[in-house]
């Protein structure tokens, strides 16, 4: 009578022996296991993967890596043995799951076109044989082709800060997810109202003739930078002058974006670095100290790539057709343009004001005159092109788009 029981008995000590050691086993494999296993064991239930946004450095042995899994001398990432933890810094704030980079690779179209490993800004470790090599037979501002290669890089060797290196320092700002704004000049801002709502962004793009004074309600006040190429910035000057653009914005917060579209413009920069007058060259004897303060430090200076306007030309967002016509070699987007584009590649969210849109002739070319006058449309550029592209970008909800 009693053998059944002791049989039930054993039957349960044995399966809870079992258990136990089944338990122990796991939590050993999990817990005690050295750093190397417990990374296998880890890999077979991955972590979300947080990406930074391009120009966020990370150190992974000898290798400095970006967005995108590329180093920066362009082979495939491959992490360290010892793998560092993401700061908190790096993570997208829940008022952020949808950036631009999320946006743009999620698109059918668009997620073929973005490329956000290609570097914005150049500085001086891009200056090798190589890149001289393959820049030298792209003419500007695409390229170096006929520049001199010791204007070159003098310039570069410059551009030696980490603030040289990237947009912004995220660390810096109040949160994670950085707004941009890009103010163009178009005449759509005129009573427009959008000042608040400008300045409410994180940083402020402006450009060429950004006429402020009397125009606050309309265009904001804050500017974190000024975008512009050496002959757009002094033919603004002149053409402007009469609408109260005498002087370039200036502020000790206030960062400098050169379009190299000549040379120059590696002349200019150069000579704004050291403080001094510009050395050589159609400038000869200009004071860069009167367009961008008495203490314009190597920090002040931002150089978009060459390789960075080749790619939105050339490749992806602006192939125009002008390129095969007698005006192709003129040919390049407007400055509006490529400072939108590079808010697209930086920035977390983007809007964009006073860009043409589709009923611009219902608006003044700039929003500072006092007399409409009808946009002009210049052989060098294809706004209709880049109208249409605006158009797409907002439909496909990668930026805003101010209409009205």
């Amino acid at each position: 009578m009693g053998s059944p029981h002791w049989k039930r008995l054993c039957l349960l000590l044995l399966a809870a022996l079992t258990s136990s050691l089944l338990l122990y086993g796991h939590y050993y494999a999990t817990v005690e296991l050295p750093g190397s296993q417990r990374l296998v064991t880890s890999l077979l239930h991955p972590e979300t993967l947080v990406l930074a946004p391009w120009g966020t450095s990370h150190r992974a042995g000898s290798h400095r890596w970006t967005l995108g899994g590329g180093s920066e001398r362009g082979k495939s990432f491959k992490p360290s043995a010892e793998l560092e933890e993401p700061t908190p810094s790096r993570k997208q704030p829940s008022s952020c799951l949808r950036p631009v980079m999320v946006r743009a690779k999620a698109n059918p179209r668009f997620g073929q076109i973005f490329s956000f490993d290609t570097p914005v800004f150049m500085w001086d470790q891009h200056f090798t044989p190589e890149t001289w090599d393959k820049l030298k037979t792209r003419h500007v501002p695409y390229g170096w082709q006929g520049l001199s290669h010791r204007v070159v890089g003098s310039t570069l060797q410059l551009l030696n800060t980490s603030a040289n290196r990237h947009l912004f320092d995220r660390a810096s700002l109040p949160r994670g997810c950085v707004r941009c704004a890009v103010v163009g000049n178009g005449g759509i801002l005129n009573g427009s109202r959008q000042g608040k709502a400008i300045d409410g962004h994180d940083l402020v793009f402006r450009l060429n003739g950004a006429v402020i004074k009397g125009f606050e309600e309309d265009v904001g006040t804050k500017i974190s930078f000024y975008g512009f190429t050496v002959n757009t910035m002094k033919n603004s000057l002149i053409a402007y002058e009469e609408y109260g653009f005498t002087q370039i914005p200036q502020a000790k917060d206030l960062r400098y974006i050169f379009i190299p579209s000549d040379i120059r413009d590696y002349v200019m920069l150069k000579a704004a670095i050291q403080g001094i007058p510009v050395p050589e060259g159609s400038d000869k004897g200009d004071k860069p100290q009167k367009y961008f303060g008495p203490e314009a430090s190597a920090e002040k200076f931002k150089l978009l790539h060459p390789d960075f306007l080749h790619y939105l030309r050339a490749s992806r967002f602006l192939r125009s057709e002008l390129l095969s016509t007698q005006y192709g070699t003129l040919y390049m987007p407007s400055t509006g343009a490529l400072m939108l584009l590079t808010a697209l590649h930086t920035c977390d969210q983007v809007s964009a004001y006073g860009f043409i849109t589709s009923n611009y002739e219902e608006f003044s070319d700039h929003y500072y005159e006092l007399e409409k006058k009808p946009l002009v449309f210049y052989a060098n550029h294809d706004m209709m092109l880049e109208a249409a592209l605006w158009r797409s970008l907002h439909r496909a909800g990668i930026m805003t788009l101010y209409q009205r």
